[in-house]
């Protein structure tokens, strides 16, 4: 008898001790990780689908409040999800919904929490990675619902709590009973833990999103207990909002992040032996429904010190960054860039009334602009400027740029384009400052109705405290809003030699040269038909009409 039980407990001790060996390894090996990507551009993994961030992202609006909102045609028309990509040094989901977040609302007042953090983390570089080793063992899992356990503070049970309880315990009975009625028990043992994981299997198939959403909420409960050991600016709210909840800590073996190694394969059996996770879940939605608002205030300290952290790597591997400053005025930066750019080319900002740049296509206007708008809305949100300085009143950030037709709704790229204009104008009426960027404003109608119509937009916006940007083909309406708006322009030089030329850099004035025709010859066009073109080009200079084809 006794020799049986020799057997089952060296088993057991065994077991543990090789769960002990292969966490060891694997937490080396994720500890050399989080210290070789520092300072360095963001491996993007399968994780973080927008999707899911959305999602999140949406739950979250409806219990929290922000002055601000980058609405989805503008986070559309400036690829800010590939923004996006660049700051996200995240290795939790905790923290990758909290960046997505922090970069489609904010206030109009400085983060000045967030700034703290960025300002302690690059202060105390070890504290910074070990608070990114323990995240990176929390890890990412999209579509992990805990925003939706937070929104609602409650979901429903998992069937009968006492059941679960008794059948876990039977295993346990069996073992002391072995003592007692000898064999018999070691039969009733073996029974339970069959029993018990067909069971649990069976259940399990039927409840696979609900316990891997727990999953993940349990295991950020315990990487909590773990922050709030550590000296950080956040450390007394967190321990303040960890209180009521660390009960649920104790949960964590069981709901343990997965992988594929075989100490997740040990723990799941253990797991499947004493129900463990049934039980665990019933326990944590009353705790967590008790203490809703408390859970809600630790994901976004928990969050807002993982978004610091990815914030900081961001401003250390980009080639130029600065932090804005906020003051009365418009928009002056010095050499602003575009971050999706190859090699891009810095240019400065002096934006204190309505601006229009013109230019040929390809010249740069449009990057320009783009990049003016990417920095408003970083400046605004994460405290930093991709430029050498930067200063900006605070306000929204809307565009009207990558217009399409909705075959869905049935709108001719015309109608996208005026609604997406009369959002933008509907902003601006609120009188509330906004910065509005507008590439090739009303491109979809004819050229007379196009002028007519994109004036009174420009001139309309001017009679409130707003600013608009618009990169226009019209040459016309530099001349129409003289008085009104500053002019830029972007120039390219076309040779036979070298064909087309760009340089990139913005200059004072409107347009004066028009390269189109030329560059129609460079390409091998036939020469009657360029020679024709030129000639009607010069006539219309002159006339102000045009000749007609006999």
């Amino acid at each position: 008898m006794m020799s049986a039980i020799v057997i089952i407990v060296s088993g057991i001790v065994a077991m543990f001790v090789a769960l002990i060996g292969l966490e060891t390894y694997s937490r080396y090996k994720l500890k050399r990780k989080v210290i070789d990507n520092w300072g360095k551009q963001p491996y993007q993994s399968h994780l973080d689908k927008e999707e899911s961030l959305n999602q999140a992202w949406q739950i979250e609006k409806g219990f929290r409040h922000w002055d601000s909102e980058v609405d989805e045609l503008t986070w559309h028309d400036l690829d800010m999800f590939e923004i996006f990509k660049l700051i996200n040094g995240t290795y939790s989901s905790v923290g990758s919904e909290a960046l997505y977040q922090q970069l489609r609302n904010f206030n109009f007042a400085k983060d000045q929490e967030l700034e703290d953090l960025i300002d302690f983390f690059e202060e105390n570089p070890k504290m910074q990675q070990e608070i990114q080793y323990n995240y990176a063992r929390l890890g990412k899992q999209d579509n992990n619902f805990t925003k939706q356990y937070l929104a609602s503070g409650q979901r429903e049970q998992l069937g009968t709590f006492w059941l679960y309880v008794a059948l876990g315990v039977l295993p346990i009975i069996s073992l002391l009973l072995l003592l007692i009625i000898g064999p018999v028990a070691l039969l009733l043992f073996i029974g339970a833990m069959v029993f018990n994981i067909i069971f649990y299997m069976y259940k399990k198939v039927r409840l696979e999103i609900e316990l891997n959403s727990m999953r993940y909420l349990v295991q950020t409960i315990v990487l909590t207990k773990k922050l709030c050991k550590l000296k950080t600016p956040l450390q007394a709210e967190m321990k303040q909002n960890f209180q009521p909840l660390k009960g649920i800590a104790m949960w964590g073996f069981s709901f343990r992040i997965k992988g594929n190694t075989e100490a997740d394969v040990l723990f799941d059996y253990l797991n499947m032996m004493f129900m463990i996770p049934f039980i665990a879940y019933n326990f944590v939605l009353t705790r967590l429904s008790k203490y809703n608002q408390q859970a809600i205030n630790l994901w976004e300290a928990l969050g807002k010190m993982e978004v610091a952290i990815a914030v900081l790597n961001f401003r250390i591997y980009v080639p130029l960054s600065c932090q804005p400053q906020l003051k009365t005025g418009g928009v002056v930066a010095e050499n602003i860039y575009h971050p999706l750019v190859n090699g891009p080319v810095a240019n400065p900002v002096e934006w204190q009334k309505n601006i229009l740049v013109t230019g040929s296509n390809a010249s740069g206007k449009s990057t320009y602009v783009r990049s003016i708008a990417i920095s408003a809305i970083l400046a605004q949100t994460i405290n930093t400027a991709l430029a050498e300085s930067f200063t900006i009143q605070a306000g929204h950030v809307i565009t009207s740029m990558a217009v399409e037709d909705n075959v869905i709704e049935g709108d001719s790229y015309f109608v996208a384009e005026i609604k997406s204009i009369k959002r933008l104008l509907d902003q601006v009426a609120t009188s509330q400052r906004c910065y509005c960027f507008v590439d090739e404003i009303l491109k979809g109608t004819n050229t007379i109705e196009r002028i007519a119509a994109s004036s009174s937009v420009v001139n309309w916006i001017s009679a409130y405290p707003s600013l608009a940007f618009v990169a226009t083909h019209d040459i016309e309406l530099t001349e129409i809003l003289k008085t009104k708006c500053d002019n830029l322009h972007f120039e390219e030089q076309v040779t036979e030699e070298q064909g087309v030329n760009f340089d990139y850099q913005v200059r004072q004035g409107p347009a004066t040269t028009r390269n189109a025709i030329a560059l129609l010859k460079v390409l091998g066009y036939p020469e009657t038909l360029v020679k024709q073109a030129q000639s009607e080009a010069e006539y219309f200079d002159k006339h102000r009409t045009w000749t007609v084809f006999e």
